[in-house]
C-alpha cells in the first residue's frame, strides 16, 4: 500500500451534499459491496435496513436489488456513489465494504473505520489485517442480523479507539519523501534520459521462452518422475516372476 494514493475529494454533487449535510452532528455511513455485488438475499437486505433504521446517523447505501420493504427515513439507496469522494468528506463516520483492496487503501488513506462483510478472494485477508491494527470490525454475513450488525456499527462509531487507529493508519501512510504522482514523473523521465534504461530492465528479457517458461524444470520433473515409476513397475515384476514363476505357484 506504500505507494497508493487516493485523489483528493471533490466536493459532491449537489443533492448528495444536502442530504450528507442534513445528518448533523451525527454524520453519515456509507455502504457499498463493489461493483461485482449490486444486490444481496432479500432476507439480508431486509435485516440490514432494519439495522441502518436504528441508528440516527444518514445512511448512503449502493444498492441495486429489491428495495427493502422497512427501508428507514435516514437511509438512502443509490445506483452509485463517488466513493473517494465520500471517504474523504469530514461527516463521514463508518464505512461498510466488501473489503476489496481499492476500498480499504482508501479508508485508510481518510482514516475512515471500516465495518467489514467479506466475500470472497482477498476480501478475509485485507479486513483481517485491518482488524489487526485496530481500525476495523468484522461481520460474517450469513449471521448477519439487525441486531449484531447495529451492534457492530456502534461500537465502530461510539468506541473512539477505532477511529484514532484509522486516523494514526492514514497518518503513516501519507507521510512519504515525495508524492507518488512526482515519483512517477521522475521515473519516466528517467527512462527517457537513458534511453530505455536497459541496465534496469529483468534478465529474463535475455531468457529463451524454453527457459522463461521452465519448460526444461518440467522435463527434467517428469523425467525423474518417469525414471521412478518405471523402476517400481520393473522391481514389482521381478518380485512377480520370483514369487509365483520361480516357484512354480499360480496366483488365485
Amino acid at each position: 500500500m506504500a505507494g497508493f494514493q487516493c485523489k483528493p475529494p471533490k466536493p459532491l454533487p449537489v443533492d448528495l451534499e444536502d442530504f450528507v449535510q442534513s445528518s448533523g452532528e451525527h454524520g453519515v455511513i456509507m455502504m457499498t459491496l463493489g461493483t461485482l455485488v449490486s444486490n444481496l438475499p432479500q432476507d439480508v437486505a431486509e435485516e440490514i435496513a432494519a439495522a441502518f433504521a436504528q441508528l440516527p446517523q444518514k445512511v448512503i447505501w449502493r444498492y441495486m436489488g429489491q428495495r427493502p420493504a422497512n427501508l428507514g427515513n435516514n437511509t438512502l439507496m443509490v445506483d452509485w456513489m463517488p466513493q473517494n469522494d465520500l471517504l474523504g468528506h469530514p461527516k463521514t463516520r463508518v464505512f461498510v465494504t466488501h473489503g476489496g483492496t481499492n476500498s480499504v487503501q482508501e479508508a485508510i488513506y481518510h482514516g475512515v473505520s471500516v465495518v467489514g462483510l467479506p466475500l470472497s478472494f482477498d476480501q478475509p485477508d485485507n479486513l483481517n489485517r485491518l482488524r489487526a491494527k485496530g481500525g476495523a470490525v468484522i461481520m460474517d454475513i450469513a449471521e448477519l442480523d439487525r441486531h449484531n450488525f447495529a451492534d457492530a456499527l456502534k461500537t465502530t462509531i461510539y468506541d473512539p479507539s477505532y477511529r484514532e487507529n484509522m486516523q494514526r493508519l492514514s497518518r503513516l501512510h501519507r507521510d512519504q519523501p515525495v508524492k507518488p504522482l512526482d515519483l512517477a514523473v521522475f521515473w519516466i523521465e528517467y527512462v527517457i534520459r537513458h534511453k530505455g534504461a536497459r541496465h534496469l530492465q529483468t534478465h529474463s528479457y535475455k531468457m529463451s521462452w524454453f527457459v522463461y517458461n521452465s519448460i526444461d524444470v518440467m522435463a527434467a520433473l517428469l523425467a525423474v518422475v518417469l525414471l521412478v515409476a518405471f523402476s517400481c513397475i520393473g522391481i514389482a515384476r521381478l518380485l512377480w516372476r520370483i514369487i509365483f514363476v520361480g516357484r512354480k505357484i499360480k496366483p488365485e
